[in-house]
């Protein structure tokens, strides 16, 4: 098996980013925030806070499905890919409706994030060790 997988989940999780982003945009219509503004309505601010936070998660997100893929396996990598995307839809679910409910999907997420970087991490040191 190649890389598809985690060609897919990418594909995916930057389409969740673009809802996010769609997601944002409809609540600025809908609560009357004009651009420049980032404040002014709880409920727009919110969807903005998940697009911004989902943004910096990406940063990690991405590059350490690609690395765990690489350097441990494509379809763990996709399917762990796939826990973290359903985390960020929890965290924006809970985030917005009440903000202090956002720890479940930020867990989920940030596990999900948190296996792909050691795994990458492990798998990295582990094929550099057998190469020497």
């Amino acid at each position: 098996m190649g890389m598809e997988p985690v060609a897919i989940v990418t594909v995916l999780m930057l389409i969740q980013f673009f809802v996010f982003a769609i997601l944002v945009g409809k609540a600025r219509v809908q609560r009357k925030v004009e651009a420049p503004a980032i404040s002014g309505d709880p409920v727009f601010e919110r969807y903005f806070r998940v697009h911004q936070n989902t943004m910096e998660q990406l940063v990690v997100a991405v590059p350490a499905m690609w690395l765990f893929a690489w350097f441990v396996d494509p379809l763990i990598a996709a399917a762990i890919g796939l826990v973290f995307i359903v985390g960020r839809w929890v965290y924006c679910r809970d985030y917005v409706v009440e903000p202090a409910k956002r720890g479940r999907g930020f867990a989920i997420g940030n596990l999900a994030q948190t296996v792909l970087l050691l795994g990458a991490l492990v798998g990295a040191v582990l094929d550099w060790i057998s190469r020497s």
